[in-house]
């Protein structure tokens, strides 16, 4: 597949790239997904350019690709990552904590691009920016062709929350920071601002690796944790992340399963909090039984994607005490970004690994 190299506006500035960089980019449904090659990009004055080191495949790809999640084409999908800064705008880029991004920095990023200035973004909001843009769910175009992890190189624009992490730590650790891990660090955050979760009971339904990351970080936290999900391997394996049985009802429950609403809402205790996290499936719904809520007082809260804060406490978390858990075990199969077609079947079998790496030129 060829491509037209369309210039964006205002100040760039042109980085060559030998050998040029290539993408995976998805055409629609039942098509494999074709190569193109990219000899060049167009920074503007904050952009970041990252060569890809490991690229996993979540859920929402594996359901774009089976025509359950409307995405637009020409696509290039992927938006978990670890990569090196290789280039940068003329402005150069700040990480999250302040610093000055460098060449050669090893980094994760988020998934998504915000304004920093509109309403939504001045309330601590910005995965809802009025103008947000995110990494491996927009079309291929005005910002160029390196728009999504399947790829060898990323353009990361203005706007992107970029942390850089450790050299020691796997790239299967790390790979999955910027959607599993800071969302399971988000959901936590957001039940612990109900309950103190020292000597809570917080029950996790499902063990995807959203849920099995939360069930450590909440485990972390000093809470005891329970995971249900109907698979008995992903019930083992999670027990490997802090998961034990309760022994008496949850003060939080955090459904990241979007099947179990009404389960996660019985369950929990008078005064509790629910937090659904991501997506929720339409055959998850019920019917809302709020006298039932206001009486027990229980407080629902909806988690969907993160804030920047959220992506530098994960990478924090798998840096230090998240060492002490077997995130790398999660990726079941590391497999060649030629092989993506393959790869994304696999990702969607039943009994699939937790995750599927993708890795350029393996």
């Amino acid at each position: 597949m060829g491509t037209l190299l369309i210039r964006p506006p205002g100040h760039r500035r042109d980085v060559a790239l030998r050998p040029a960089a290539t993408a995976m980019v998805w055409l629609g449904e039942g098509q494999p997904q074709e190569t193109i090659a990219v000899p060049g990009v167009a920074l503007a004055d904050r952009d970041v350019l990252v060569a890809v080191e490991m690229s996993t495949i979540c859920d929402t790809d594996v359901r774009t690709v089976q025509g359950l999640r409307s995405a637009p084409v020409p696509l290039v999908l992927g938006h978990e990552s670890v990569g090196r800064v290789i280039a940068t705008g003329d402005d150069g880029a700040d990480a999250v904590d302040g610093t000055p991004l460098r060449i050669g920095d090893r980094v994760v990023w988020a998934s998504t691009v915000s304004c920093g200035t509109c309403d939504r973004c001045g309330r601590g909001l910005a995965q809802t920016c009025r103008a947000l843009a995110t990494y491996g769910h927009d079309r291929i175009g005005v910002h160029g062709d390196l728009t999504g992890a399947f790829a060898s190189h990323v353009q990361l624009r203005e706007g992107t929350a970029i942390v850089r992490v450790p050299e020691a730590l796997p790239a299967a650790v790390l790979a999955p920071a910027a959607c599993a891990t800071a969302s399971a660090w988000a959901a936590v955050a957001r039940a612990a601002r109900d309950i103190d979760l020292d000597g809570a009971a917080v029950r996790i339904l499902g063990a995807g690796l959203v849920g099995i990351t939360a069930a450590a970080i909440a485990a972390e936290h000093g809470a005891v944790v329970e995971v249900c999900d109907p698979d008995d391997d992903r019930r083992a394996f999670a027990s490997r992340f802090g998961a034990t049985a309760l022994d008496r009802e949850p003060d939080a429950v955090i459904d990241t399963s979007g099947y179990s609403i009404g389960e996660a809402l019985a369950g929990v205790a008078v005064g509790g909090t629910v937090v659904l996290v991501g997506r929720v499936f339409p055959a998850a719904s019920v019917p809302l039984e709020a006298e039932d809520l206001v009486r027990r007082l229980v407080t629902v809260a909806g988690v969907h994607g993160y804030g920047a804060d959220d992506l530098a406490a994960a990478a924090s978390f798998l840096s230090g005490r998240g060492r002490a858990y077997p995130f790398g075990d999660a990726v079941g199969a590391v497999r060649s970004l030629a092989d993506i077609d393959a790869a994304l079947v696999e990702a969607g079998a039943p009994g699939a690994p937790l995750r599927v790496a993708l890795v350029p030129g393996r």
